[in-house]
């Protein structure tokens, strides 16, 4: 089933890019901005369009919580803004000035990767913004980049059409030549890995000028080469096909193409699900919702369509109309930064679900959340003195809590929101505190802290690179 949601038609040139972050949607574009909107209702953000940006915007993707969108330019320049703000937190700028095609950040936002159009790539360390690596990948233009779900390896596409794998070194694991003739138009990672004894293996879609989607299994033994082997060559398109993206369980995987259409497929089968034509011009950029059955896809026309797809749809959109929590919601981990959704996800958190109703009448974001007092908590119609005072001590310990945290966001453990000490990397590719996932594993009932789907296997990998840029981070202050 797959049913057209919305069209949003705020860009004034062609559509590059699209992605979603738990809560928001985000489109790129030909005219320099990116636009925001709340992805319950589509509604626009009040700080957008951002505008930072000197020539067309090629890319963009969320951090995997959504507290950073990252956008990349012609300009040379890559922006990490802060989407409910519209405030460009960062701008990197590529060492030679080079335009930039492709970006994405590591699972844990740990490092920062663009790929340019001199054949380049650049490597950041996102936490310090410190530039850790800029190296010749390609003779050609890199114009895809994606990270692993482990966030250990990223692939680089070119429009030589060669296909290549690398650490987080950049030193090549493995080259697919001519993996798309006339050249590599987007990759794309399962969010999902698996790990048996020492093997780790991933799928990667690719996609390109000759018309085909292609599958491949991505796996590497400890202290061996990588394997890359074709699982499917998906042919349905008539043209060439410029992006592609997975759903967040890998079981999906949507393709976009010049013939104007975009393509639904089932990932493990490689069968065709749903063939669907709404745009007039090709189709540049799709993506997929981390906690939705919802696709969006950008197209030429200046166009994006939103469509609801899958299995239980219905019954998603209705939890997410009614505000309910969000499976994979992350809060930031200041208060200052909460938004409004951010409070009423920590009230229910907190048992205190009957105050989301008075909160939610009079806009309390979290700054207001800090500031409320008893006289105040009154004047929210909230009459029970008992009830009062269980929330002001639940506000106090939060603010206690949080005290003194500068920490960046990418160093915090996602369940504990603490500085990391051993960080280690779980089969649904987010970094966690060793001892926080492992406690959470004999808790629960396997299933991710971030995604709530179930844990292929408890075995954890320890993020070496994350650690080493935490220490690095910790000897600064």
């Amino acid at each position: 089933m797959a049913s057209l949601l919305r069209t949003l038609r705020g860009h004034a040139d062609e559509v590059s890019g699209c992605a979603f972050s738990p809560t928001l949607l985000a489109t790129c574009s030909g005219d320099k901005t990116l636009r925001v909107y709340d992805a319950a209702d589509f509604a626009e953000l009040p700080c957008s369009p951002l505008a930072g940006h000197d020539y067309g915007v090629h890319c963009c993707c969320f951090s995997a919580c959504g507290r950073y969108l990252l956008s990349c330019s012609t300009d040379g320049s890559v922006v990490a803004w802060r989407p409910r703000s519209g405030e460009a937190a960062a701008v990197l700028r590529h060492p030679s000035r080079s335009p930039v095609r492709a970006c994405a950040l590591a699972p844990d936002s740990s490092l920062l990767l663009a790929g340019a159009c001199d054949g380049t790539v650049a490597l950041w360390d996102f936490g310090s913004k410190a530039l850790r690596k800029c190296s010749a990948v390609s003779e050609a233009s890199v114009v895809a980049c994606c990270f692993s779900p482990c966030g250990q390896m990223f692939a680089t596409g070119c429009t030589s059409g060669d296909l290549k794998l690398w650490d987080a070194d950049v030193r090549l694991l493995h080259a697919e030549k001519d993996a798309h003739d006339l050249g590599v138009a987007c990759c794309s990672a399962a969010p999902v890995f698996k790990i048996d004894g020492c093997c780790v293996e991933f799928r990667l879609a690719s996609c390109g000028q000759d018309s085909r989607l292609k599958i491949w299994i991505v796996s590497q033994r400890e202290g061996a080469a990588c394997a890359v082997k074709l699982l499917h060559t998906l042919t349905s398109q008539t043209a060439p096909v410029l992006s592609c993206a997975f759903s967040c369980d890998g079981d999906l995987v949507v393709s976009g193409s010049v013939d104007k259409s975009v393509a639904v497929y089932e990932a493990n089968l490689g069968s065709l699900l749903h063939t669907l034509k709404q745009h007039d011009r090709y189709v540049t950029a799709v993506a997929l919702s981390p906690t939705a059955p919802l696709m969006a896809a950008g197209s030429m026309d200046r166009t994006v369509t939103v469509w609801r797809i899958g299995a239980g749809a219905a019954e998603a959109e209705q939890t997410t109309g009614q505000g309910r929590k969000r499976p994979g919601h992350c809060r930031p981990p200041l208060l200052a930064d909460w938004s409004e959704e951010d409070v009423r996800s920590w009230l229910r958190d907190e048992g205190l679900g009957e105050l989301v109703g008075a909160f939610t009448a009079h806009d309390v974001d979290g700054p207001e959340l800090s500031q409320l007092s008893r006289e105040t908590a009154a004047e929210l119609g909230i009459d029970s003195v008992g009830l009062r005072g269980r929330l002001l001590r639940r506000i106090e310990a939060l603010k206690a809590e949080q005290s003194g945290s500068e920490s960046p966001d990418e160093f915090l453990c996602p369940i504990s929101r603490e500085l990391m000490k051993d960080p280690v990397i779980a089969a649904d590719g987010y970094s966690y505190e060793r001892e926080s996932i492992e406690s959470w594993i004999r808790g629960r009932n396997k299933s991710s802290p971030m995604t709530n789907l179930p844990l292929q296997t408890t075995l954890l990998t320890p993020n070496r690179s994350l650690k080493t840029a935490i220490t690095r981070w910790k000897s600064s202050q």
